[in-house]
């Protein structure tokens, strides 16, 4: 790249300083204007595909009404908004009455904890694991202050949960077992269908956060076995502010938002229609094409990872090196900050992170790869890459070009601030 200038912002006016060195650096707030940006953040969310908004607008306009009105056009709405039910329900192996409408997953997953236990249970268990999302460990934690136990279990260092463990756990007390699909930071694919196995043998509900997963690999409640079932269209191409959860018959739901009584009860307010047409539509697409989708996307997962082994010395891969969403490449390198490295990239025109986006701002490691075992300095040194529908061969050998020298440069400074 041809020596630039960048701007250095004081007050109303700027001045330009000349830049040294390979990469061409930029102020963050004018990045956006100056390069062509990379996205490789889609675990944090996804651009909503073109055809999911096409089907999205007429709701916001021709197709405005309640879909609780009586008229002409609530009713059509009505019929519209059932029809997308049904549309997320079979991608699900479920039927539509089983499919609930959230805001998104993090309403899922407290619906599903706190819906399964309010008025069920004075005393009960509340068992999940030390990798999930916070969503669930927060809510966790909050039905431990209000008196129910609460067990978290210990993950191996890949990021997996036992079945014997989760089996000493359960001591025939009601309990709910929430262990999430695929995890968001090191692609941890659970063995779902076992641990729900597990589970029911030992009389326990199960619920499973699969923001991850739907969408991504083939998810079906019925071979999976659960009883709740969490999921965001924003994470498979679909819009912000929507999300579902499966309740499978026979489970009592206490709704925590009271109101009209909206979805059979269990969560009042009037429905989102717009965001429900685009979740599924974006999850048709996602579906029809999930086969395809996942073989070119693993493909160019391995080979990311494979091109920084060989590139930077001193890195290792976080989570399992197969059982892991098509999509996450989770990297650390040693003696520098995973924070620094995401700085890096960004400057150098690439988006990425350091783990959960919901966690954006913490100095501390991440819970989830603490949960590995890795000792803090490790776990900071840790970034997360996530591959979508539209990335390319050309986008993994962009950052293959850019990494290993920011993370030279990082250790060469880190090497020079210690001296």
């Amino acid at each position: 790249m041809p020596h630039q200038s960048r701007r250095r912002v004081t007050g109303r006016k700027s001045r330009l300083l000349p830049l040294r060195g390979e990469a061409c650096i930029y102020p963050a707030h004018n990045v956006l204007q100056v390069m062509e940006r990379l996205y490789l953040d889609h675990a944090a969310t996804t651009p909503v595909r073109a055809e999911v908004l096409d089907a999205m607008l007429p709701f916001f306009t021709r197709l405005s009404a309640n879909p609780s009105s009586m008229h002409a056009g609530g009713q059509h709405v009505a019929r519209e908004l059932a029809a997308a039910r049904s549309r997320i329900a079979l991608a699900l192996g479920a039927r539509p009455q089983e499919i609930v409408f959230t805001s998104g997953g993090s309403e899922a997953d407290n619906l599903a904890l706190f819906g399964s236990l309010t008025g069920r249970f004075e005393r009960a268990h509340v068992v999940t694991s030390a990798i999930e999302h916070h969503a669930v460990l927060h809510a966790a934690q909050a039905l431990r202050e209000r008196g129910h136990r609460v067990t978290i279990l210990p993950v191996d260092r890949e990021g997996l949960v036992s079945g014997d463990a989760l089996r000493d756990a359960l001591d025939g007390t009601p309990a709910v077992v929430s262990i999430m699909h695929g995890n968001n930071e090191i692609g941890t694919i659970q063995d779902l269908s076992n641990l729900t196995a597990v589970a029911h043998e030992r009389g326990g509900l199960v619920h499973s956060d699969a923001v991850q997963t739907v969408g991504h690999i083939p998810v079906d409640v019925n071979v999976l076995g659960v009883d709740l079932l969490s999921l965001s269209a924003h994470k498979f191409e679909g819009p912000k502010g929507i999300g579902a959860l499966y309740v499978r018959p026979g489970v009592t739901l206490a709704p925590l938002i009271h109101g009209g009584g909206q979805e059979g009860g269990r969560r009042s307010g009037t429905e989102n229609v717009p965001g429900v047409v685009g979740m599924a539509t974006a999850l048709a697409l996602a579906v029809a094409e999930q086969e395809e989708t996942m073989q070119r996307v693993s493909a160019l997962r391995d080979a990311l990872i494979d091109g920084i082994m060989r590139a930077i010395p001193h890195a290792s891969l976080n989570g399992p090196r197969t059982r892991r969403l098509p999509n996450n490449v989770n990297v650390r390198f040693d003696r520098i900050e995973g924070d620094t490295v995401v700085l890096g990239l960004d400057l150098a025109g690439i988006d990425t992170s350091t783990g959960s986006a919901c966690s954006s701002g913490s100095l501390e490691p991440s819970h989830v790869t603490r949960a590995l075992g890795l000792e803090p300095a490790q776990a900071r040194g840790a970034i997360r890459m996530s591959l979508g529908r539209t990335t390319t061969r050309a986008d993994v050998e962009r950052v293959l070009q850019v990494l290993p020298p920011v993370v030279q440069r990082l250790r060469g400074l880190a090497g020079a601030l210690t001296v």
